[in-house]
């Protein structure tokens, strides 16, 4: 099996790289539902797909990714509400990063669980920058992938350990000394569940790459839109998550041999 992927790697078919497009972008219209769903308390399995605006149930034609929309031309065939782009652009988005971790991880059990992490993220990423809501239940979607990536992958107990232990006790203490003010619950639990995924090494560092990424972006919006102070940090974490599970490895080693090297 080992020398079957191998030899997949080494050819880096086209094929390879346009199903794990195709099968992201099939994966990113599942997203949706969870997107829109999820913060309504509404049932992701056994409610059919309908118009958020006047509720008619979509026929198999209207539900194909991507092609639908367009062929819809951004509209509810029955009501002719306009259909938020967010369905078409996060399919997209979500078939592109699935070839991404294909490019830059091949063909492997972990390339698979980081394709299934990043499309958490990006629910999570979406939903709380509409809502300033962590849905729990991807956080635990997330904790079940890092347990099943320790098995498959993980070379290090000690940093499994340590990762979620260490990220949970930083985030409450650091929640209980600012009053909630600095940190809210739902940003807490997903760094728990990353500190079990990627191990504290590497969650640290995709801690540290969303600080960077909110306070440059955050600020910009503050002065470009004037938006207030107050921002939704899941979708900055989400990014430096999915930064530091793609390559996070080759940024420490780099950031050791920089600064570290005698």
């Amino acid at each position: 099996m080992k020398e079957a992927l191998n030899l997949i790697n080494e050819s880096s078919p086209a094929v390879f790289y346009i199903m794990a497009l195709l099968f992201g972008i099939a994966v990113g219209s599942f997203l949706n539902v969870c997107i829109y769903r999820i913060p309504k308390k509404e049932s992701i399995v056994t409610v059919p797909s309908h118009c958020m605006s006047c509720g008619k149930k979509l026929h198999w034609y209207e539900l194909i990714p991507v092609f639908s929309y367009l062929f819809l031309r951004g509209k509810c065939s029955g009501c002719k509400a306009k259909i938020s782009p967010q369905y078409c652009i996060v399919e997209l988005a979500n078939g592109l990063l699935w070839a991404l971790v294909f490019f830059v991880k091949g063909l492997q059990v972990d390339t698979i669980l980081i394709q299934l992490l990043i499309s958490a993220l990006l629910v999570i990423a979406v939903i709380d920058a509409r809502t300033k809501e962590i849905p729990f239940p991807i956080v635990i979607f997330i904790a079940v992938l890092g347990g099943i990536r320790v098995i498959f992958h993980h070379e290090s107990w000690l940093d499994v350990i340590l990762g979620p232990v260490v990220m949970a006790v930083l985030f409450l203490a650091l929640i209980f000394f600012s009053n909630g003010r600095a940190m809210g619950g739902g940003d807490y639990k997903l760094c728990t569940a990353m500190g079990l995924f990627l191990g504290l090494k590497l969650c640290f560092l995709g801690l540290v790459i969303g600080c960077i990424l909110g306070s440059i972006i955050h600020v910009a919006r503050m002065i470009i839109k004037h938006v207030g102070r107050e921002l939704a940090f899941g979708p900055y974490l989400a990014a430096g998550f999915a930064i530091s599970a793609l390559w996070g490895a080759d940024i420490w080693g780099w950031y050791i041999s920089k600064f570290f090297s005698f």
